[in-house]
């Protein structure tokens, strides 16, 4: 697997001159020249990208999941994902590589401001690539003149180069938190299917002995089952219903708690391990925090 460290060195990748700032950079995509080394195996970037791609005669693969960039979307990756492209011979030729913006910056641009630290909080940077953002064509062109601004302000590099191309990588970073809330919204008979699906899901996990051996369901568990991103399942949830996917679980653990302390006589250690906890204690810490009474004062309801 190939690890690429720099923009300067990703820039010699696609046969691009080397970009004016080491650390960010806005690369046209028409002006791409691919190589065969670009195709040889798998690779990772050390840096952020943010592309917006149009009519690309390829596929990125990310994890299992092919994604065709037919139509105009805008995809986030943060450093350290793997990523293989496969395209036909004729993608050798630039002007099959479609059109569009890829914006790269590394970490160490963002050192010494809050966005160094609040970057973590933008869960669509662990999306899947196939999970990526549909833009409207109004919501193109706001994505599209903040690239310009980016790509003009590096042009030249003084003492307000950095906070100003901050600035402008917050608002295009909160841009795309409001167009994805958009397309939650959007899909939200697609989204309502997929929040059922995860209640089966649940239902089914606590209600199987062979399963709950593993212990607690988790994010990951329920976002591989649906063939989701867990950032993907989480912040989707969030935009439905006001709740992550974990308090979820949580939720739904504690309806199944409810349940077993009203019809059943076992201990609240029995009804603890049976739920998958480990250990008593941490079951009790969280009934008591969802319902603001202990299991045994919420079974006494019932004598």
């Amino acid at each position: 697997m190939k690890s690429i460290h720099s923009i300067s060195e990703f820039h010699r990748l696609l046969s691009l001159p080397d970009p004016l700032h080491p650390l960010i950079s806005v690369i046209r995509v028409e002006d791409i020249r691919l190589t065969a080394d670009f195709f040889a195996e798998n690779f990772l970037f050390d840096f952020y990208s943010v592309s917006l791609k149009r009519n690309v005669q390829g596929k990125v693969k990310y994890g299992q999941l092919y994604f065709d960039f037919d139509k105009g979307v805008l995809s986030c990756l943060a450093p350290k994902q793997i990523q293989s492209i496969t395209v036909g011979d004729l993608a050798m030729d630039s002007q099959q590589t479609g059109t569009g913006y890829a914006l790269l910056f590394h970490a160490d641009f963002l050192l010494g401001s809050p966005l160094a630290g609040k970057i973590k909080q933008y869960g669509f940077f662990s999306y899947a690539v196939n999970e990526a953002l549909h833009l409207s064509d109004r919501e193109e062109k706001d994505i599209i003149n903040i690239f310009h601004k980016i790509e003009q302000e590096y042009q030249h590099i003084d003492r307000h180069t950095q906070d100003i191309l901050i600035a402008q990588l917050e608002l295009l970073l909160n841009y795309s938190n409001r167009f994805y809330e958009r397309q939650f919204f959007i899909r939200k008979a697609t989204n309502h299917t997929l929040l059922t699906q995860m209640e089966g899901l649940l239902e089914e996990y606590f209600n199987n002995e062979e399963t709950l051996k593993n212990g607690l369901p988790s994010v990951e568990y329920l976002a591989n089952k649906l063939r989701l991103s867990p950032h993907y399942l989480s912040d989707m949830l969030r935009t439905l219903t006001g709740q992550s996917a974990q308090q979820h679980i949580q939720d739904k653990l504690i309806e199944k708690a409810k349940e077993y302390l009203s019809t059943t006589t076992l201990t609240v250690a029995e009804i603890a391990y049976e739920l998958g906890f480990g250990y008593p204690q941490s079951f009790n810490k969280l009934f008591k925090k969802k319902t603001s009474m202990s299991p045994l004062e919420f079974r006494s309801r019932f004598n």
